[in-house]
């Protein structure tokens, strides 16, 4: 705990430095050290000190960013399956903390990490340049995968993503990329290796190309989605086999029913992807379909399938918000507190994987889930949803049988900033 508080204090210092302008980040790694010799304690009064100061006259910024998402979530299945995977649990799902700001001649940064688990993680760290509608990023920061995994855990409609964004080892990594917007089309496309705790002597050595293109009109009072994206990564020569496989719609269950197994001789993976969505007053709807090649040497090349659509309504005089080709956050039109009740929004979802083809039997997933959301106020979330997951295939047997239910309650309770 002692080593997670150094570690967060050496950011805040860091990127208080940073706010502070030129004359102060020369000496930025002077100040690391001496935050690093401090005791556990000075963490709190080191992010205070950074927070206090925004921003300068010399036009660079810093803001504090921080999510804390606590999961519960119980999972049943058959009786004949025995898995210390199902019944109850629980897990701080994300504790992330970091900044952001503005830096002169249109640069800017992010940092963040994420503490859950009992490690330290980096998620973003990159650097950016913006001019007009031009943006380029270098760093830690996501690929352009798709809407769902684009949109922020703040704001997704369920404790987590469609079951194909983890299936196929959708996670941000380091790279170069650059975003044009011109009107109502976006298009982004960048190099990739793989993610920041897998580089360095011995380790993951991929690289891979992502493109992705949207176009975002507004429909008479509507906002329109329309998006597709292409990945090729080249998994390295080292990498001899790798795995697809997911959970049952929550990440505390460590249990798999669909599950290729190690695939021998994968020497790069293609994949490609469909987007659309809508959002009209109160409602919203969303669809996604993506394919994933697995290209291997001597054997034929399985193609795995994820897909989902989904459909959600205000039941208050709220609405779904979009921006640069994502959902973001609601904004509550009559919080808790001002004499209002918050936000209130109920969605459904289909939700299909499919991890069987070219002789690998990993399995077939339809998901059926509803969520209920309660925004009090804006940044804090209550979610809850239900899951009734039909599984054929599964590789995990119900005595004899691959084909059954499962059924997942889950409840999440977040902030941010």
């Amino acid at each position: 705990m002692r080593a997670k508080y150094h570690i967060l204090a050496s950011i805040a210092a860091l990127t208080a430095a940073i706010a502070a302008g030129p004359a102060s980040a020369h000496s930025a790694d002077a100040g690391e050290d001496v935050v690093r010799s401090k005791s556990a304690s000075s963490a709190p009064e080191a992010i205070s000190k950074a927070a206090s100061e925004p921003s300068t006259d010399t036009g660079w910024s810093f803001k504090p960013r921080g999510r804390f998402l606590f999961d519960i979530a119980n999972v049943t299945a058959p009786a004949a399956i025995t898995n210390n995977g199902l019944g109850f649990s629980s897990e701080a799902r994300r504790i992330r903390l970091g900044a952001s700001g503005r830096i002169p001649g249109g640069f800017g940064y992010k940092i963040e990490a994420d503490f859950a688990g009992g490690d330290v993680q980096l998620t973003d760290a990159f650097l950016s340049y913006k001019s007009g509608g031009l943006k380029i990023t270098a760093g830690q920061h996501n690929n352009f995968q798709s809407l769902e995994e684009l949109t922020s855990s703040n704001a997704t409609s369920f404790v987590e993503r469609a079951a194909f964004t983890d299936a196929f080892g959708f996670e941000r990594r380091v790279g170069l990329s650059a975003q044009y917007n011109i009107g109502a089309l976006m298009l982004q496309s960048g190099v990739f290796t793989a993610n920041i705790e897998d580089l360095g002597s011995g380790g993951d050595n991929s690289i891979s190309l992502d493109a992705r293109a949207v176009f975002a009109p507004q429909i008479g009072g509507a906002q329109a989605h329309f998006g597709a994206s292409y990945h090729w990564r080249d998994l390295d020569d080292a990498v001899t086999s790798t795995r697809y496989r997911q959970r049952p719609l929550v990440h505390s269950a460590d249990i798999r029913f669909i599950n290729t197994g190690s695939i021998a001789s994968v020497k790069s993976e293609t994949s490609y992807g469909l987007e659309a969505a809508i959002i009209t007053g109160r409602f919203h709807a969303a669809a996604e379909t993506h394919w994933l090649k697995a290209n291997r040497t001597g054997f034929a090349d399985p193609t795995f399938f994820g897909g989902t659509i989904e459909a959600g309504i205000y039941l208050t005089d709220d609405q779904r918000k979009y921006k640069d080709g994502a959902f973001k956050g609601v904004r509550v039109k009559n919080p808790v507190g001002k004499g209002g009740f918050g936000a209130l929004q109920f969605i459904v979802r289909y939700d299909r994987l499919d991890l069987n083809d070219a002789g690998i039997a990993g399995g077939r997933q339809n998901g059926y889930i509803a969520s209920l959301i309660w925004a009090p106020v804006d940044n804090i979330r209550f979610l809850v949803n239900y899951g009734k997951l039909s599984y054929a295939g599964a590789v995990i047997l119900a005595g004899t049988a691959g084909d059954y239910d499962a059924d997942v309650f889950a409840g999440r309770f977040q902030i941010s900033f």
